[in-house]
Formats: C-alpha cells, structure tokens, sequence
C-alpha cells in the first residue's frame, strides 16, 4: 500500500511566497519624518502625558481615593490621601491628593488609570516627549501634573465657594473663584507660612 502525500498547510507549499511582503516594500518610496525639527500630530484621544486638573475656582479635582493606583497593570501610580480642614482647603470634599506621583519609567500610557477616575481629575495630554537621562527624572510630581492656573482661578488651598458644597462643584455651578478669595498658608505641602513681623 503506497503512502499518501501528507497534508500541508497553506502558506508553506511554496517557500518564495513568504518573501514576496518583502519585496514589494524594497520598492516603496520611504517615508522619512524630520523629528524634532518638524513636531509631529498626533491624534485628538492620543495617550500621551497625564495632568491633574482643577475646579473652575482653582480648587483640585482629585480627592486622594487612589482609585488610579489601584487600577494601573504597571504600578506606576502612588498616592497618598490626606484630609481637607477649613485652614487649608485642596478641594471641594472631605479629602484631597496629598502625595500624587506617576513613574513613567513604568507607565504603559494604557488610559486605565483615567477610567478609574471618579471625578474626572486625571486625564491625559498631548504630550509624548517624555524621555529623560535620568530615573529620578521621569517620576513626575504633583506640582508637576498639576494643571496650570486659568483666568477666574486662585491656586489652592483656599476656601470653598460661599454657600456652595462639594456637589454643587460636580453640578458645574461653579464657574470661577469668589470674588475676595485668597490663597491660604499651604502647611501640608512643606510650605512654611510667612510669620508675622518676619525681618525682610
């Protein structure tokens, strides 16, 4: 009884046929793009650099749950939650982000984090520039997520708008700072406050 050819599966009966992806490139025109002398757009939803934004008045978003630490696959996230006081206000509620940093040597820019958010205080940038010489580089402070001040805000700590609670903020009621706001003595940060009848 003679044997039967065996089987084999497609794709491998003919051994040119794999190269021929290959050759068709060789002749494509090559695409060379001129970074960093010519920045390059990237899409609207791109991953890119994570920012910590802020109430209309300049109050944090972030309450200090740590829901994006426990959310990030690359444990890139570290956070410590504190407690707001009347002296020193971060943010609308009960808590706020004490300590907030993010280690992209490890972040995959997966979006997870943001998911997590409840309060729409993480989102991410634009921003892909991230690389760096050094490790202690690219583990990214507070100071330097946090979104930059706009026109109606004060930098906080400071009070919470007159007559307003913490869901008034997620309603979107409020809009801008209180006229007559000031930033109060940030202690919690480091932050030593000016003494009385310091010499100049």
């Amino acid at each position: 009884m003679a044997d039967e050819p065996k089987e084999t599966k497609p794709g491998f009966q003919n051994p040119v046929a794999g190269f021929s992806v290959t050759f068709k490139a060789m002749f494509k025109k090559r695409l060379t793009e001129q970074y960093p002398e010519q920045q390059k757009t990237t899409a609207p939803r791109f991953h890119g650099r994570h920012q910590l934004n802020r109430h209309p008045d300049g109050l944090e978003k972030c309450v200090g749950c740590e829901l994006c630490a426990w959310a990030c696959p690359a444990d890139a996230i570290y956070v410590e939650g504190a407690d707001n006081t009347d002296e020193e206000r971060y943010s609308p509620g009960e808590r706020y982000g004490r300590v907030y940093q993010i280690n992209y040597a490890r972040c995959i820019l997966c979006g997870l984090c943001i998911e997590a958010c409840p309060t729409r205080a993480l989102t991410m940038t634009n921003e892909f520039e991230l690389a760096d010489s050094s490790r202690a580089n690219l583990i990214y402070t507070k100071e330097q997520l946090l979104a930059g001040l706009e026109e109606g805000m004060v930098d906080s700590p400071h009070a919470i708008y007159p007559g307003m609670d913490e869901q008034d903020y997620y309603r979107g009621l409020v809009t801008e700072a209180a006229p007559g706001t000031e930033r109060q003595a940030a202690g919690s940060k480091g932050e030593k406050p000016e003494e009385e009848g310091a010499d100049a």
